[in-house]
């Protein structure tokens, strides 16, 4: 688990983004309605940063094309994004907010060594 914050420098409704090296994706955390999330901070219709955006009734718009997507499953809830954003396991122990980045998943094709 990496260390984000602590809690109560993430009020409801606001997000911060971190960055843990290079080959990972940025993160983005969030509090909404009492809970915290993390999704991979670039939006997946155009390159922005969700970390930016506005943050109500548990989904995030994107701050520049009004994409939103729900904090709980990453899924886009309107156009013009269509792709997911990936989630990632978050928690809260003695007031520091920790995020366990998801494993990407594999691009080495299956038969590359067949």
């Amino acid at each position: 688990m990496i260390p984000v914050c602590r809690t109560e420098d993430l009020p409801e409704g606001g997000a911060v983004r971190i960055e843990i090296d290079a080959a990972t994706p940025a993160i983005a955390v969030f509090r909404s309605d009492g809970a915290l999330y993390a999704l991979d901070d670039l939006c997946s219709h155009q390159d922005a940063s969700l970390s930016d955006g506005w943050v109500e009734d548990c989904r995030v718009e994107c701050p520049l094309h009004a994409a939103q997507f729900d904090l709980r499953t990453g899924m886009p809830t309107c156009l013009p994004a269509r792709r997911p954003v990936r989630t990632h396991e978050v928690t809260e122990t003695d007031g520091v907010i920790h995020v366990r980045p998801a494993v990407r998943e594999s691009t080495v094709r299956q038969d590359a060594y067949a």
